[in-house]
Parts: structure tokens; C-alpha cells; sequence
């Protein structure tokens, strides 16, 4: 009451008292807001919308897939694959920042976004997917290409710098491991991120899909591959030739950093970049540093 009966006796509050106040209910109004403020590597912001395609399309694989990309833009040709469950309109920010002087081309892998499985029941692989990757670039005429995965995009990255070296001119790896020691035990819901990363890509599915009743099923075939004990082997790391830059977010809530900073010294030509206050999404928490990374990779020679 005390501070109340001094406030009210003082009919013109003198202007070191107004600006003391306006101080004091300033801080009542940031404490809050601060208390409440998560660290970036446990935000999700969203992408924006894509740019518009200059080409896009649907090449038919192995047993009837059907697989979507979009071509942005001219120049040196720089292929851009997404993470798990995702599509290729997760790449927004980065093909913005590529688009006016590189070729982008974004590929919905197998049984994801645009793109169909098979008439069958056919296993998902990375190398089975690194192979589209092949047929998307031999309809568009593209002899060799620079490949930026994200998380199983860098998966399949890896598989085409192993199984089609002649086809890679350089390699952009970010929060891949390379067997199942290198993943995270992760409990279902132990990730606030990862879940609604999870939900996005359900709701990205549902609209894009011709099938949009069956992201459990996607979600099932990708399990086994995420399950699978090795993806590849520290020789076939070492025998990577092509240019690597192996990166991931200091707070990867998926994938050990220690295996990351591994990769990069197995593979003989490789550089290790790890942003700083991001996670497994750090192309969306920061992607102003990210896409200086990815310019740094393309222009290196």
C-alpha cells in the first residue's frame, strides 16, 4: 500500500519519475516474455512459399515411381535433396538464395511429397533413391552436378558420391550420420521440434500426394531405412574423392556430432562447418548462415 499512496501524491510525477516507471513497466512486460523465450535450436520457423519453377516434371523409375522435380533458374547445376518425410519445397530459403546464378534443381524422393513408391511393395533404400537422383539428372542432360542432402538428402548424397562419383562434381552433406551409431536414441516425443517437423511434412503430404490418406505407410517404409545397422562403411567413406563439406547444428537433436566431426576426417577432402544456436533444422533457424555455407561450397574450386 505504501507504494501506492506515494504514486497517488503526486498529481505531475516530475520526468525522472515518468521514465523510472516506464522503465520498471517495461521490464514487468520483457521478464515475462524472456522466461517464456525458447533457444533458437528449439524453434521450427517455417519456410517461405517456393519460388516459381522454371521446369518441373515427373520421371518414371523402377517399377512404375513416379518421381517430381522442379528446375530454378540457370547456371552450374546444383541439386538439392530434402530430409525424411519432407518434400523438395522445404529448400525455399536456399533456392532464393541460389537461384540467380546456379541451376536448382529439387527432387521429391521416392514415396515422399509428389513423388509415388512403386506399383509393389518395393523396400526403400538411400541407393534406391540415389538412383532416382540419376534419373532425374539423365532426363534433364545433366553430366555431373553438385549435391546439397539434408538428413536422408544427405544420405542419398553420400551414396551418389560413393556409387556415381563420375556424376558428382561435389558433395554439401548436413545432419547425416553414416550407420546407426551415429543416431540419437530418440523416444517418441522427446522432441518438441522433431514433432512439429513431423506434423508439417503430414500436412505438406496431405495436400501434395495423390495418395494423401498414407503418410503412415511412408512413415513405415522410411523406419526400416532409418532401422538399417550400417548405411556405409568407413572405407567407402574414405574412397570419396569429390569435394565434401559435412555439416550439422551444434544441438542436433537427432544425430551425434561426434560421428559428424568422424566423416568429416574420413573422407579425404572433406571441411567440417557446424552453426552455431541451431539443430537438425538449422537451414530453417538460420538460414541466412546456412545459405552463406552452401554459396561458400558451390564457389569453391
Amino acid at each position: 500500500m505504501r507504494g501506492k499512496i506515494l504514486f497517488l501524491a503526486f498529481a505531475e510525477p516530475l520526468p525522472h519519475d515518468r521514465e523510472m516507471r516506464h522503465a520498471a513497466l517495461l521490464l514487468m512486460l520483457l521478464v515475462p516474455a524472456l522466461a517464456d523465450a525458447k533457444p533458437r535450436w528449439e524453434t521450427l520457423p517455417m519456410p517461405p512459399a517456393m519460388p516459381a519453377a522454371s521446369t518441373t516434371g515427373h520421371v518414371t523409375v523402377g517399377e512404375g515411381a513416379k518421381i517430381y522435380y522442379a528446375t530454378h533458374g540457370k547456371g552450374e547445376p546444383v541439386v538439392l535433396l530434402h530430409g525424411g518425410l519432407g518434400n523438395s519445397d522445404h529448400w525455399a530459403f536456399q533456392v532464393a538464395a541460389l537461384v540467380d546464378k546456379y541451376q536448382v534443381i529439387v527432387i521429391d524422393s521416392r514415396n515422399q511429397g509428389r513423388s509415388t513408391l512403386t506399383k509393389t511393395k518395393t523396400k526403400l533404400s538411400y541407393h534406391a533413391m540415389a538412383d532416382d537422383v540419376i534419373a532425374v539428372l539423365d532426363t534433364l542432360g545433366i553430366a555431373k552436378a553438385a549435391i546439397v542432402g539434408w538428413s536422408d538428402g544427405g544420405a542419398i548424397a553420400l551414396d551418389l558420391g560413393i556409387t556415381h562419383a563420375a556424376r558428382v562434381s561435389k558433395l554439401f552433406v548436413f545432419g547425416t550420420n553414416y550407420d546407426a551409431k551415429g543416431s540419437k536414441d530418440r523416444r517418441a516425443g522427446s522432441s518438441a521440434t522433431f514433432n512439429a517437423y513431423a506434423a508439417k511434412c503430414k500436412q505438406d503430404f496431405m495436400k501434395m500426394s495423390k495418395t494423401p490418406n498414407a503418410f503412415a505407410a511412408v512413415v513405415d517404409s522410411l523406419m526400416a531405412v532409418w532401422t538399417s545397422s550400417t548405411n556405409f562403411t568407413k572405407d567407402q567413406l574414405r574412397a570419396i574423392k569429390a569435394y565434401t563439406v559435412i555439416a550439422d547444428g551444434d544441438h542436433d537433436e537427432i544425430i551425434k556430432l561426434e560421428q559428424i566431426k568422424e566423416m568429416s576426417e574420413l573422407i579425404p577432402n572433406a571441411k567440417l562447418v557446424v552453426f552455431e544456436n541451431t539443430s537438425h533444422f538449422a537451414l530453417w533457424q538460420d538460414p541466412a548462415s546456412f545459405n552463406k555455407a552452401v554459396l561458400a561450397f558451390m564457389a569453391a574450386k
